[in-house]
């Protein structure tokens, strides 16, 4: 369970964040509606988790289905659905723990992992008949975006560029996934400006696939307000909100 003082902490944290993020959207113009919040609680604790829902914040962050799979399951546990982004790479193999519990996959970038992520959600929904001699459940959809590798290096993780509409076609297609847009890191070495505005480049391409497609996932503790600038829709902060990491193991 969190302590008082945790909990005073969490709050400060999350009021500066907010603060920031709408000083960041003023300065680019933009009412700070247009840019959600997504704390990434990799490492902290599930009592943390638990502790920012009851605080009003809706969208949390995981980088690893060993971390994130049973930290869902005990908010649920608690009666507490966030809503859960999956940020960082993903396994085909994990494909299915991940489909089961999040709403968002932000690291969408490979057709072999849409045809997982596909399958895993009609499974579950076969899974779900009430009986044997029912009609198959409709999915469970769940909003994909295409993550995308601005300098080339896909080893990171990530589409190269040249592959973006063909991926993002393959999504659109598939039945229990929502092309929803784009996510990008900033490469190292990069200036932020310019590599969310390639990521920019990069969410039109998606949008003329998809109108609709135009979640911008991009920024995180030492560049959400570049990002912000260049049109991001959603920053992925956790410093800044849960302090500093603890070791991973």
């Amino acid at each position: 369970m969190t302590t008082p003082a945790r909990r005073i902490q969490l709050q400060d944290n999350l009021n500066r964040t907010r603060e920031a993020i709408g000083a960041a959207c003023a300065a680019a113009g933009r009412p700070s509606s247009d840019v959600r919040l997504v704390v990434v609680t990799k490492t902290f604790p599930a009592s943390d988790a638990a502790a920012l829902v009851d605080l009003g914040q809706t969208d949390l962050g995981e980088n690893r289905d060993q971390d994130a799979a049973p930290k869902a399951a005990e908010l649920a546990a608690l009666g507490l659905k966030p809503v859960w982004h999956f940020v960082g790479r993903l396994q085909r193999n994990k494909a299915r723990s991940v489909a089961s519990y999040a709403d968002w996959i932000h690291s969408v970038d490979r057709v072999e992992l849409v045809d997982a992520l596909d399958r895993a959600l009609s499974n579950e929904a076969l899974s779900n008949q009430a009986s044997p001699g029912d009609a198959p459940g409709l999915p469970r959809t769940v909003n994909a975006l295409v993550q995308v590798s601005l300098d080339g290096d896909v080893s990171r993780g990530g589409v190269a560029v040249s592959g973006l509409a063909p991926l993002a076609e393959r999504i659109a297609a598939a039945p229990s996934l929502r092309l929803a847009g784009v996510m990008a890191v900033a490469p190292l070495g990069w200036d932020p400006s310019e590599a969310f505005a390639l990521l920019a480049e990069c969410s039109a391409a998606v949008r003329r696939i998809d109108p609709g497609a135009g979640e911008v996932s991009a920024g995180m503790s030492g560049d959400f307000a570049a990002a912000i600038a260049a049109g991001a829709t959603m920053v992925r902060l956790g410093r800044n909100v849960l302090g500093e990491r603890e070791a991973m193991a």
